[in-house]
């Protein structure tokens, strides 16, 4: 993601080409309303997620957030085409996200109460963009990379500053909110104090993780290698490979519920990732 502060570009090459996913600037190109033609296609996905209320699918893009319509084909939800960074589902039409205005800067925490409809600014306009959220245990857990820190909040306005690190991603312990995981050039690394410090990084390298369920952590690499492991991150073991390609989106929505986003389309599996089916194409992101 190449928004990323100079220490964190600077990254090892195994995690360079999952960076690259946030590209400077999008085209702007399809509809601007609740839904989109059925030539649309979406890419550079920052994030994923199903809302508990009805089991919809959101996908969050460098242009919107977006939904499948009745034919299956990706809709604009509300009419903004900002970048979408963090996207995270904390409830029943319930998100956050960060990133940044097709007019340029960072958007900080905002949050969405209708499903993506409209945003409202939380805080740290202007100031951080967080490209990895996690909503646990009441806290907004959030990397932001443009300070290069882990931080938390309860109330979206008032942060408490933790960790200064290299990452991509993190994923909170669904069971202890002390337990947080980031991925490093290095490997997981793991906090046991709420992100306040991290031990180094540990292999095997992950791009992207997600934790929903205690006994369910999920890791993808950067070649699409989809992992889990039923001991905090301690040990990992290989599932399968999700298709695709490189990856840009990971979400566990269950302990054999995961959502995934490659290069050439979203897919789900239902059975722990085993196997996985394509809910939407991804057009290819052109090396960004």
């Amino acid at each position: 993601m190449n928004k990323r502060p100079a220490a964190i570009a600077a990254t090892a090459l195994a995690l360079s080409l999952t960076l690259a996913a946030c590209s400077d600037s999008g085209d702007g190109e399809g509809s601007t309303g609740k839904s989109a033609s059925a030539a649309t296609t979406v890419s550079h996905i920052h994030g994923l997620g199903l809302d508990p209320a009805d089991q919809r699918l959101y996908v969050a893009t460098h242009e919107g957030v977006y939904t499948p319509d009745a034919m299956g084909q990706p809709a604009l939800v509300g009419d903004s085409k900002d970048d979408f960074m963090g996207f995270t589902v904390a409830g029943d039409q319930t998100f956050y996200a960060s990133g940044h205005p097709t007019s340029g800067g960072n958007k900080g925490l905002i949050k969405s109460t209708d499903a993506g409809k409209t945003w409202k600014s939380l805080s740290l306009s202007g100031e951080s963009d967080f490209h990895a959220l996690d909503f646990a245990h009441s806290t907004v857990y959030g990397y932001d990379s443009t300070n290069g820190l882990v931080r938390t909040t309860k109330d979206g306005t008032s942060w408490q500053d933790g960790a200064q690190l290299e990452a991509l991603d993190i994923a909170v312990s669904p069971k202890d909110p002390r337990v947080v995981l980031a991925t490093t050039a290095e490997g997981v690394a793991r906090s046991g104090d709420g992100g306040k410090t991290f031990a180094e990084g540990r292999k095997p390298v992950m791009a992207l993780l997600s934790w929903t369920a205690k006994d369910a952590l999920y890791g993808i690499d950067t070649s699409g290698g989809l992992n889990r492991s039923t001991d905090d991150g301690s040990t990992w073991k290989n599932v399968s490979t999700v298709p695709g390609g490189q990856p840009q989106a990971l979400t566990a929505v269950g302990a054999d519920h995961v959502l995934a986003a490659t290069q050439t389309g979203v897919y789900e599996s239902k059975d722990a990732g085993k196997t996985f089916k394509k809910r939407l194409a991804v057009a290819s992101s052109g090396g960004h």
